[in-house]
């Protein structure tokens, strides 16, 4: 029982120490990523855009909006924040004038073939089913 004991908590050692490399891992890839220009988020919530990386004390200005800089400890940016990919967008064909509007028959504006006294007894007979 005791032989049983020893090895889930060499597991559980194990996996801590597998986790904690795996940590280090995407720390060092995002730190590689760091460059001015470059737009980021911080653990914070604070988007912005690296201006200057001090690599001697740790530190990274960020421009929040033009004109405004923070500096924030290196560590504190967490995310790369990848531009969004705008997806094409078709927009349907609208045209030139005004002859859309029109039934060209009668030259009237098109509506629906209800008239609004028939809609509102239509709604109230709905009204009258639900009780």
């Amino acid at each position: 029982m005791s032989i049983l004991l020893f090895v889930m908590l060499g597991v559980f050692i194990f996996m801590m120490f597998r986790r904690n490399k795996k940590t280090q891992q995407q720390q060092a890839e995002l730190q590689s990523k760091f460059a001015p220009g470059v737009e980021v988020m911080t653990s914070f919530g604070l988007y912005g855009r690296i201006v200057d990386i001090d690599e001697a004390e740790n530190k990274v200005t960020l421009e929040l909006s033009p004109g405004n800089l923070a500096t924030v400890h290196r560590q504190a940016v967490t995310k790369v924040v990848e531009p969004a990919a705008e997806p094409a967008v078709e927009s349907p064909a609208v045209p030139d004038d005004a002859s859309s509007l029109t039934t060209p028959e009668t030259g009237s504006r098109v509506t629906g073939t209800e008239t609004p006294e028939e809609t509102l007894k239509r709604l109230n007979d709905e009204g009258k089913k639900d009780s």
